[in-house]
């Protein structure tokens, strides 16, 4: 299992999606301060911002916590309007770690399911790809093995006189 996980803090960002300024700044707006300057401005009823204004989605941060070399090993901030194909590109590392790492083992991917959460933001209400999981079996072939050598034998004594046709 490789989770993307999410952390709350402040800091710079390679991975930002922001058009012209830093989620930590923003721009000055009519009194009110936009960190998302390509989101919505309306507030919605019950919420406490707009998703222009958020500072929850300004400041969520992934973090790949496998240990794999895969991106997000440093937390980094991704947009909520990117955010789900960002986190499926990063499983979808996985998924390709794991079949290199079978066919240079002798083996093959038997499955790899990658499932992707979703959450609310409490502050805004914007939907937004929390995180993701991937799952992978890999069967791996081992001639050598003692149990794999008499299950082929086995077999060969159980298919050997399958399709003899005595009468023709």
């Amino acid at each position: 299992m490789m989770p993307v996980s999410l952390l709350s803090g402040n800091s710079s960002n390679p991975y930002s999606f922001y058009p012209s300024s830093s989620p930590s700044t923003g721009t000055q707006e009519e009194g009110n301060i936009v960190r998302n300057p390509s989101a919505s401005r309306v507030k919605s009823p019950g919420r406490k911002s707009s998703p222009a204004e958020c500072e929850t989605c300004s400041n969520r941060k992934y973090q790949d916590g496998s240990d794999e070399m895969v991106s997000f090993k440093a937390a980094a901030h991704i947009s909520p309007q990117a955010s789900a194909s960002v986190v499926r590109a990063h499983e979808q590392e996985h998924v390709s770690n794991a079949y290199s790492k079978a066919s240079k083992n002798n083996g093959r991917v038997v499955a790899a399911n990658v499932s992707l959460q979703t959450a609310i933001c409490p502050e805004c209400g914007r939907s937004y790809v929390a995180g993701g999981t991937t799952h992978t079996q890999i069967k791996y072939y081992n001639e050598e093995n003692p149990y794999q050598k008499d299950l082929k034998l086995s077999d060969s004594l159980k298919y050997k006189g399958r399709s003899v046709d005595l009468w023709g």
